[in-house]
Formats: structure tokens, sequence, C-alpha cells
């Protein structure tokens, strides 16, 4: 029996925690395995206000960022991230925004390695306001995918998630329902070489570029599903296969945030630290949402609206910092 697809999971996803020095700054991972990044996620810890998510990739190229929580056109940024390194990357003095390399900021970034053998693909596209699809790499079928439009701002961002299926999205930069428009995706579930647009100008304005981060699940390394809330201290548990890394959940029966969980804020359960891709502000110690990071799985440790309400229902997206078993038998340990 197969436990897992990827043995080591630090070889295409890693957090890491930085301080920011105003001026050229080298980032060395600090996983297992050597990791050059070509999606890194970048979030000022303890500021708020401006200090938005800074999103880079190596499609796009560099110093050219996205933010995750609005709806602002891509930006250059001549001293933001300046190079994607063998394992890590290199920052400027940042002096336009101070949100990635501020001196003395306190910063967390997340970094996928793309790979179809770790079932994540990044595409670039124009639109052309028609229906269509569009070709990807991964040899299997997308579980997740985010959508932005890179040229104009004013477009949302658009995420398919399978478990509220194609006939519905949500947007990543703020906390809404899910909007049911055929004309983002056509109705149409993404095959294992194709994902489709419809004719909606947040995936696919006339002339304008967009960008695609696409994932399929791959056992013991990701896990993209659902779960329902039971409203209790003692929570729902979530069953993933591996131990996580990463986490980040969003009501879908209702308007909450996209929060983000990970192994690195946090050392120890209950897991406090949170951080909301759909917002600007600093990081949150917050009793409300906690979680334990298991070797198995996650569990929700509050009775919240954003994490655990009674019979809401919640997709997720997780990523592990280990298999529950190795391909060579060897166990996940507790933290």
């Amino acid at each position: 029996m197969a436990y897992t697809d990827i043995d080591d999971p630090s070889a295409y996803f890693q957090t890491k925690l930085y301080t920011g020095n105003g001026g050229t700054n080298a980032i060395t991972f600090d996983g297992n395995s050597d990791l050059q990044p070509d999606w890194v996620w970048i979030k000022n810890r303890t500021l708020s206000g401006g200090y938005a998510h800074n999103l880079f990739d190596s499609v796009r190229g560099t110093n050219k960022k996205l933010v995750t929580n609005d709806t602002r056109a891509e930006t250059s940024e001549t001293n933001g991230l300046n190079s994607f390194n063998s394992d890590g990357f290199t920052l400027g003095n940042d002096s336009g925004t101070e949100e990635v390399n501020r001196d003395g900021g306190v910063q967390v970034s997340w970094n996928w390695k793309k790979s179809a053998d770790a079932g994540f693909d990044i595409v670039s596209y124009t639109g052309n306001a028609t229906a269509r699809t569009i070709s990807h790499s991964l040899s299997a079928v997308p579980a997740w995918m985010i959508i932005k439009c890179r040229s104009e701002s004013g477009h949302s961002w658009k995420v398919y998630h399978r478990s509220i299926g194609a006939t519905k999205t949500l947007a990543l930069q703020n906390n809404s329902t899910p909007d049911d428009d055929a004309n983002y995706h056509g109705d149409t579930e993404p095959t294992s070489s194709v994902f489709t647009i419809g004719s909606n100008g947040d995936v696919n304005d006339n002339g304008e570029t967009f960008i695609a981060y696409l994932f399929a699940e791959k056992q013991g390394f990701s896990k993209f599903g659902s779960y329902i809330g039971n409203g209790q201290a003692d929570g729902t548990y979530v069953h993933l296969g591996f131990s996580p890394a990463w986490i980040m959940r969003k009501k879908s029966s209702g308007a909450e945030n996209w929060t983000i969980h990970d192994n690195k804020r946090d050392t120890h359960n209950v897991t406090f630290k949170r951080l909301l891709a759909n917002d600007s502000g600093a990081e949150y110690d917050s009793a409300s949402n906690q979680v334990d990071l298991l070797s198995n799985g996650f569990k929700c440790r509050a009775n919240n609206d954003g994490g655990n309400a009674d019979d809401g229902q919640y997709i997720y997206m997780a990523f592990a910092e280990q298999p529950f078993v190795t391909s060579t038998g060897v166990p996940a340990t507790a933290r």
C-alpha cells in the first residue's frame, strides 16, 4: 500500500520566517531539501494598514507583485523580490512599500515549487471574452484554482474549489459567499489537461493578461476538501493523511475570512496565530480560530463562525510538513 506520493514535502513547499533588513536580503530556507520556489507569498506579520500580502512567481518574473487582499493590478517593485534562488530568494531594499523587507520587519513567506509531481502549475494567458478551455501541465485534475487579472485593476481574484464545484466561485480578496455565475467556468469541471473559462471579465476580459495557480491533490502532500463544523470547543477533526505545514480555511455557507495557519508561526498546539488572506491586518493571536495541527490532520479547537460553527460548511487547502507514513513505513510524530 502506498501511503504517500512524496516522502519529503519540503522539496515542494516550505514556510520561512525571516526579519527584514531594509537592504539586500538573501533568504535561505531551512527544510530537509533545497527548494527553488516558483510561487512566493509574503506577509509582514506585525504591521497593519497598508502592509498587504505580496505574491511573486517565476512565470510573471521577479519584482512583479500581486496582492491578495484587494483587486489592484500587478505592479513592478524594482527592489522587491529580486531573484528566485536554488534554496530561497533574494529581496531588495523594498523602498517603495516596505511590505516584504522593512528594516526589522517580522515576516512570513510561504513558498511552493511548480511541478507536476507535486500537483502545482502556473499558467499565464490573455483574455478574449469568449468561453474556451486553457491547457495546463498537471496531468491530473485540479482541485483548487486561483485566477487573477494582471494587467487591469478592479478585477476580482476568482477561486475554484472542487468542494463547491465549477458552478460557483469565491473571491480571495473578500469574505463573501460563493458566487453562482456560469460565465466564470462555464459550469464545467476542469480535466487532467484543461480548465474552462467563461466570458466574465474577472477571468477572461478581452486583451487583458491573467495568471492562474492550479493545484491537484497528491497523497501525503496536499489535500483540498471540506468539512462540517460542530459548534463546540472540542471541534471537528479533519483527516488529511499527513501532518500539515500550512492550512487555509474559508466558510462556504456564509461570509467569513480566509484564515491561514502554519507550523512555523506556532510551533506547538493549540495554534493561535492567524493571518487573513483577504485582509492587510497584522497577525492576530486568536482564541476564536484555534486549531491543533496533528500527525494525520487538523482539529478545530473553537466554536466560532470562522472555522467551526454548528453545521457550518467549510472548504480547506492544506500542504504537508510530513506524510502520516512515508513510502518506507516511517510514521509522522505528534507536535
